[in-house]
This record gives C-alpha cells, structure tokens and sequence, in this order.
C-alpha cells in the first residue's frame, strides 16, 4: 500500500468512527442542555456525579477492550471462527463482571455525593440519577463489546449510524421522560438507559445475526453442531482479555480516581463553578471526540496488521494516525476557542456560568493537539495488545502533574487554575507518548499464539484489509 492509499484507509475507517464518538458526547450534552435548562441546581447535581460514570463506563469499555481486539487479531489473520468464539466469550465474561459493576454502584449511590462535599440542596438528585446509571451498566457493556467487535472486524459504519440513531432516541426519550412526564433529574437518566437498551438489541442482531464475518450462524454444521460455541471463557481467552484489558481497566480506574479528586476540589467553589466545569468538559467533548474516533480507527488497523504479521504496516498506520489526529484536534480546538461564548450559550441560560465556561475552555484550547498526540497514540498501543506501560504513563501524568498542580493553582485561582493544571498536563502527556511512539519495543512481533486458519473455514482473499 502507498501512503496515500493508508491515508485514505485511515480517514474511510475514522469517519465513521468519529461520527460514533461524537453521538456519545452529544447524549451528554443534550442531558446537560435539557436539565439547564430547569436549573442550576439540576444540572449541578448531574455534574457532581459524571466523573464517577466516567470511572464505571471506562471500566466497562476497557473489560470490552480486551475481548474486541482479540477479534482485531484474529481477523487480521484471517481464523474468523475463532473471532466470534471469542465474542460469545466475552459477552457471557461482560456480563458477569458489569453485574458484579452494577452491585457496587448501586451500593454507594446514597453516599456518593456526600463523599464528594455537595451541598444538601443537590444530593438528593445526584443519587437518584447516579443509581438509575448504575443499572444500566450491564447494558452499557453487552452495547460497547457488540460495537468494538463490529469496529476491529472492520465494520465501522453500523456501531457509528446505530450511535448516531442512539442520540436521537435519547432526544426524544428525554423530553418525554423529563418535561411530559415532569421526572426532571431522573428523567435524563431514565432517557438515556431506554435509547440504550434499543441501541444494544440492534447492536448485537447485526453482530451475530447480519454481519458476514462474524454472525454466529457461519459455525452451524461444523461437526454436526455448532462449532465451539461455548460462552464460557477458556483459560486462553480469558487470559489474554485480562492482559490486555486490566492494565486499562487500572489505568480508567485510578484517572477517574483522579478526576473525582478534582471534582472534590471544585466542588466547595459552588454550583456555578461546578456547573462550567461539566458544562466545559462537556463542550470540550466535541473537540478530542475525533480523536478517540481516529484512536478507535489506529486499534483496527494496528491489530489487524499485527495479526497478519506486518511489523511495517503497524508503524505506518500509527503516525499516519497520530498526524492525522493531531491536525483535526488542532482546527477544533481554534473552532473553540473562538466560539466558546456561543457553545456555552446552547446549554445554558446562566450569564455566570457562560462567562466562567467561556474562559475556561480557551484555556483548554492551547492543548488540543498534544491531547490528540496521546489520544491517538494510545489507541495505537492498545491495538498492538502492548497496554501496561501506556496505562502506567497516564496514571503518572494526571495523579503527579495535573493532580498537584490543581491543588496548587486553585486556592488562588479557583476553576481557572484547575483548568491551567488540565492544560500543562495534557501537553506533557502528549510529549511523553510521542516518544514513546517513537520507540520500537511497542511493535515488536512477540506472538506466541497460532492464529492459524481452521481447515473447515474458507480464507478471505490475502493482502487486503478486512473493512
């Protein structure tokens, strides 16, 4: 393949990829845009609680991980019915361990805000809407290994419309729930788990159903059964995901540890400043969503690549990833910059809350490439199945740099210094991943495992890319 050719892959698979990225941030922004407009206090106690969502989903989507880019190698080698053993695998594995997720937020729900030093006036709400989340984990998870194993097997385009159409129902949903049945809160919550749950149904029919590749349906009459289609995972499997998975697993966990920290350190500044800080990370959501578009894009390609055994292929793919992550993050974080007032302006009515968010986030537009650089980059590593030390250096950088440096800048400088500490961070971090991107140890081909072909199953044609 000529460069041109992988730029071109690159961008195809990206697209689509970016369009779903982008659907999950606007799900979040259309809740925080309804509840705005209700009130400070609504939006507050939603606010209070979304970092911890992020820690439970993040865990939920790295348990995932380990599963879907197992299906990444296997296609790239071309033994298709060991990809979809592998998912069978992992949504009984996804399952169980989202239950076990779910039982613990539930558990802590009634203490979460209080843990976090809300006041009395938003506590209330903040559980209900925490806990209503909390259930809907296990479907989360079945949702999130449906679309990543669609994703590494090359299908890019069903998870991305399906997200998309996601979004829509969570509009239509959330009016209901939140203004014709007067629910508030709980409403936005109840919204999303509803357009979840279709999001999912859908999700898995076209995975095991209608997907050429990998509906389960191919392994019918292979020894007159189906074709080991147990759902428990095996030793092999299992052990695979959880080297692949645990290290991000840890790495989600202790980062979202991180930002709850912060958020305990934003949350005696009060609602306005809790308010502008989910309403900036909200709308700065639109801006590095791309670049986990384009990182999700690096794992296919990288894992596919290193199934088939193309150490040339992987380095290729992951700066002509990298770059291009880094240029589209750079026009969207001038895109912010300029237009903040207005962004703001969409989700809330609140002139202070405007004006904090504003500043804010043309602070956070100076770091959009290097956070492209690490976003991308990561998306690389975990493609290769190389995640503990990527994991490793992202827990240094935000507990060491960001961590401290909020402590240090936000008694004098409230929300700006917290948002100045986020800035400096994600530029080290960038900087830190580059070079390691720069290394060789990351694509070294060390597979000890066959990928071998079944005798029973007829190859793909060779030398091309399963998109």
């Amino acid at each position: 393949m000529s460069r041109q050719e992988k730029l071109r892959l690159t961008v195809l698979l990206s697209l689509p990829a970016m369009i779903a990225q982008l659907s999950s941030v606007a799900m979040q922004i259309i809740d925080a845009a309804m509840l705005g407009h209700l009130g400070t206090k609504e939006s507050a106690s939603v606010g209070l609680v979304s970092t911890t969502i992020w820690l439970f989903g993040g865990l939920c989507s790295a348990f995932a991980a380990g599963f879907s880019v197992q299906v990444a190698h296997y296609v790239g080698a071309e033994n298709l019915q060991k990809a979809r053993n592998i998912i069978r695998q992992g949504i009984f594995s996804g399952l169980v361990f989202s239950l076990l997720l779910s039982s613990i937020g539930i558990a802590i729900a009634p203490s979460l805000p209080h843990w976090l030093g809300a006041s009395e006036e938003i506590c209330a709400d903040a559980t209900e809407y925490f806990t209503i989340v909390a259930i809907a984990l296990p479907v989360l998870e079945i949702n999130t290994l449906a679309a990543g194993s669609l994703r590494c097997s090359g299908n890019i385009k069903v998870p991305s419309l399906l997200n998309a159409m996601m979004c829509i129902l969570d509009i239509i949903f959330n009016y209901l729930f939140i203004f014709i049945f007067n629910m508030g809160t709980a409403g936005a919550a109840y919204g999303t788990f509803a357009a979840y749950i279709i999001t999912m149904i859908l999700m898995l029919y076209f995975l095991a159903i209608k997907d050429n590749q990998l509906k389960f349906s191919l392994d019918k009459g292979l020894y007159g059964s189906i074709y080991q289609s147990q759902y428990i995972p095996n030793k092999e499997t299992l052990f695979k995901a959880l080297k692949i998975g645990s290290p991000i697993s840890l790495e989600r966990g202790v980062m979202c540890g991180a930002q709850i920290a912060i958020t305990g350190i934003i949350a005696p500044l009060g609602p306005v400043a809790i308010a502008a800080n989910t309403f900036g990370i909200n709308i700065e959501s639109l801006c590095y969503m791309p670049g986990y578009g384009i990182s999700d894009a690096a794992t296919t390609l990288v894992g596919q690549s290193l199934g088939a055994k193309r150490k040339d292929l992987m380095r290729s793919f992951a700066w002509i990833s990298v770059g291009l992550g880094i240029g589209i993050m750079g026009i969207m974080g001038i895109f912010m910059g300029v237009f903040a007032p207005e962004m703001m302006q969409v989700i809330t009515q609140d002139t202070e809350v405007i004006k904090l968010g504003t500043e804010i986030l043309r602070i956070e537009a100076w770091a959009e490439p290097m956070f492209a650089a690490s976003i991308v980059a990561y998306g690389v590593f975990v493609g290769s199945g190389k995640t503990l030390v990527p994991s490793l250096m992202n827990l240094a950088s935000i507990w060491i740099v960001r961590l401290s440096l909020a402590l240090l800048l936000a008694p004098s400088m409230g929300l700006h210094g917290v948002w100045i500490a986020m800035c400096i961070e994600l530029c080290w971090r960038g900087c830190a991943f580059l070079f390691r991107l720069r290394g060789r140890s990351w694509s070294n081909l060390c597979i000890t495992e066959s990928y071998s072909i079944p005798i029973q199953e007829q190859p793909v044609k060779k030398g091309k890319f399963n998109i």
